[in-house]
């Protein structure tokens, strides 16, 4: 089931937000998420905020797929008057009296697929109408490869959707089984050559490493395949088992060894020399692009310090140093939104502290590194020492930044706590 909200503060139920996430807003890169919580069936290792049609019950008109679009749209009208500093109940916007074109879309879940394309394109055509899209503005959408074919991913392009992201995990049945993934080998680079032939600019290829019976061999297997599929982007994270899965359950009961620690560096250095000799450049921990506009602008916008707004049922913000996130139940989120009030469920003000480390927690994480200049006098006295470690490139910091080696890599926590010391 999905993992539990963090605690927070109340948001206002007309949404307002404090002075000092206005202060700068326009200044800084601005995207959406549009989060759709919908899933055919639910993997084992999953604890997202998604639901089956079994677990949100039947006959349910305001949790429905057709229903959903419209919902996401209501809180992107109700996103713009928040952002303008309109007052409460206004009537919907339409307009651009707040100056901040969105860069990034990201429809992400759950299961955004099994939307109508039309129905992402509608909320697109929202998303412009409100704030407006900046030209050549990146928009993705994440895809179960068995719930695309080759008509619904031209109809997708021809929405306006510029890059897709198919969640293949692994090219192994039995490693598939295991984590309870229902679309067949293969499947994924099927759908990786009908994005390109329907025009989408970036195609990207999702896989999961270490999970419980998987071998060195099945690890270069994936990776060969998700190479063979020519797609302009991977990405590669290793398995967490987190609490409360069916996967978390299994472990528990003996029935599955948990991931090792060791194997999953093993599994990464394999990841990275592999798609590295294919032409694949690492550019953020895990995820590796062919070329600098192959990189997902929208983590990059995360990553390196831009504003977001998520829209729908558990989705989270960051505007400004404050970030808020939305009621986790589709049920509870369409009722906020038929009141209109804010969905948010609570929310926090960072310190200028919790930004700093996470400014450097987040830029640690990038091919480009960080710069040593943002770190305070004894993270900059702790540099020369990663370097030494063999944790942090030498070269770099030379030229006043922290770029992390392959091995930093494995230690990125580590190195950052090192670098954020008071």
């Amino acid at each position: 089931m999905p993992g539990a909200l963090p605690e927070g503060e109340p948001v206002p139920a007309a949404g307002t937000l404090p002075d000092s996430a206005r202060a700068g807003l326009g200044e800084r890169p601005f995207g959406l998420y549009v989060h759709v919580p919908f899933c055919t069936t639910r993997c084992g290792y999953c604890d997202f905020n998604t639901y089956t049609a079994a677990e949100l019950g039947a006959g349910s008109a305001t949790t429905s797929l057709g229903s959903y679009a419209d919902l996401a749209i209501a809180e992107i009208r109700f996103a713009r008057r928040v952002l303008a500093g309109d007052e409460p109940g206004g009537g919907p916007g339409g307009g651009h009296d707040v100056d901040l074109p969105v860069s990034t879309v990201f429809f992400g879940g759950g299961t955004p697929t099994l939307l109508k394309p039309s129905a992402l394109g509608a909320i697109l055509r929202a998303i412009d109408g409100e704030f407006g899209l900046v030209p050549g503005a990146e928009v993705t959408t994440e895809a179960n490869p068995e719930s695309v074919d080759e008509a619904s991913l031209r109809e997708l392009r021809s929405q306006g959707l510029t890059r897709v992201s198919f969640g293949m995990q692994s090219a192994v049945p039995e490693v598939l089984a295991v984590l309870d993934r229902v679309h067949r080998p293969g499947r994924p680079a099927q759908c990786a050559a009908w994005a390109r032939a329907a025009g989408f600019e970036h195609v990207s290829l999702d896989l999961i490493y270490g999970t419980p019976g998987e071998s060195d061999a099945d690890w270069r297997r994936s990776l060969d395949a998700a190479v063979a599929a020519a797609p302009d982007h991977v990405s590669a994270y290793a398995l967490t088992v987190e609490t409360g899965t069916r996967l978390a359950a299994r472990v528990r009961r003996g029935e599955l060894d948990p991931p090792d620690d060791d194997v999953l560096a093993d599994r990464y250095l394999a990841a990275d020399e592999i798609l590295g000799a294919a032409g694949y450049r690492w550019y953020e921990i895990s995820n590796w692009a062919v070329s600098g506009p192959s990189r997902c602008a929208h983590n990059m916008l995360y990553w390196t310090g831009g504003d977001w707004w998520g829209i729908g049922p558990g989705a989270h913000s960051h505007v400004g140093g404050t970030r808020w996130w939305n009621v986790r139940h589709p049920a509870a989120y369409a009722a906020r939104i038929a009141a209109g009030s804010s969905p948010g469920q609570a929310r926090e003000v960072l310190s200028e502290a919790e930004r700093q480390l996470e400014r450097v927690m987040l830029l640690i994480r990038l091919a480009d590194g960080c710069p040593a200049a943002v770190l305070g006098p004894a993270g900059q006295a702790n540099a020369a020492q990663v370097v030494a470690d063999g944790l942090a490139d030498a070269g770099a910091l030379a030229r006043g930044r922290i770029v992390l080696t392959a091995r930093g890599r494995l230690l990125a926590d580590a190195v950052t706590q090192k670098l954020t010391e008071p």
